[in-house]
């Protein structure tokens, strides 16, 4: 099927034992749930009742509808599973839906992890963020380093510190709990779009008319994929991995943009500063006239940028044998993607001569 070859060792346990994967519409969890398939494993997906579900369509998966923060519902997408992926989460680079975010992520990963513990279920691996690690800018950050709470940081991060700590206390209780913690992912089944999918999207139909400098870790989207089945079968209980395939300038993501698409990078580079003040206004304007529009550039995404976080990948390597790939090729798998499902009309050159990132771990 198009768009949903996913790399990597197989790492069949038991192709009999049903896997339950929250999270299953969003970039990871659409290319989690294909490779868990093209590993011949049964699959159940949680899914919301009224969501759009065309991450799902055509695969061969097991669909129950539930809510994280029902109790109830979550009993019955756990019972027979033998493993759960928990990949869901609510995002949001913007404030005003703090409760909804707490909700959502916190309980509804309290709630999960017990009633995977009444259902008997072997492994939990549950989805972390870069964003709920401390920042230190003389080195990169690894699992140690502590989340710091009392700085500019969003309700997401906070969450996202606090789903660990019920993931420890999952464990104390019995439950054997991994957590994988992401980077920015890059690559194909984005069918939100994320928003790195979205300045793809823009990039390529020549609709991004600037961007700001700065950088991030990135993973790609095989990568990620890769580091929660290792993190399932090779991961030690409570603790913490981070998975990333490669740091990038913006300057060098939009050189792989250019590559990719056959479209020239934006002429206007605005200066940090300036772009910051640009997103704490239109989010002011926006967020308070109409709060359900979704800001492509916001004061917290420019300030992840300027601080140019870099994730030290080591104890993924060390003992896991995580080895990632080429985030050039996530990105080519990525434009290769969104023009099959027809969302890229504007072809460039479709990635045949992209050059490949080197592995920078």
């Amino acid at each position: 099927m198009p768009c949903q070859a996913i790399r990597g060792v197989d790492y069949r346990r038991d192709s009999l034992a049903l896997i339950l994967v929250t999270g299953g519409r969003g970039h990871l969890g659409a290319n989690l749930v294909r490779r868990l398939m093209d590993d011949s494993h049964q699959v159940r997906v949680l899914v919301r009742p009224g969501n759009d579900n065309g991450a799902l369509r055509g695969l061969d998966v097991h669909v129950v509808y539930g809510d994280l923060r029902d109790r109830v519902s979550l009993n019955t997408a756990v019972r027979g599973c033998d493993r759960i992926y928990h990949c869901a989460a609510l995002l949001s680079t913007m404030r005003g839906r703090e409760r909804e975010i707490y909700a959502c992520n916190v309980l509804g990963t309290r709630n999960l992890l017990a009633a995977a513990r009444d259902a008997g279920v072997t492994r939990v691996v549950v989805t972390g963020s870069l964003s709920a690690i401390g920042h230190d800018p003389y080195r990169p950050v690894d699992e140690q380093m502590p989340f710091y709470p009392f700085g500019k940081q969003l309700p997401y991060s906070h969450t996202k510190a606090l789903v660990e700590h019920e993931c420890l206390k999952a464990v104390v209780d019995g439950l054997d709990t991994v957590i994988a913690t992401s980077t920015a992912i890059l690559g194909p089944n984005d069918f939100t779009p994320s928003r790195m999918g979205r300045v793809l999207l823009d990039f390529a139909h020549r609709r991004l008319p600037a961007y700001v400098p700065g950088g991030f870790e990135f993973v790609s989207a095989a990568d990620v994929v890769e580091g929660h089945l290792l993190a399932m079968e090779r991961g030690r209980a409570g603790h913490k991995y981070i998975f990333s395939t490669q740091f990038l300038a913006m300057d060098e993501l939009m050189d792989l943009y250019q590559e990719v698409t056959g479209v020239k990078r934006p002429p206007l580079r605005v200066p940090e500063p300036l772009m910051a003040g640009i997103a704490a206004v239109s989010e002011a304007i926006v967020g308070r006239l109409f709060p359900s529009v979704a800001l492509q550039v916001t004061p917290a995404a420019v300030r992840f940028l300027r601080m140019r976080p870099r994730a030290d990948c080591a104890k993924a390597h060390r003992e896991l044998g995580y080895r990632p790939t080429s985030i050039a090729d996530g990105v080519a798998a990525a434009y290769e993607c969104f023009r099959q499902r027809g969302l890229i009309h504007r072809a460039g050159r479709a990635g045949s001569g992209i050059r490949r990132s080197e592995r920078v771990r």
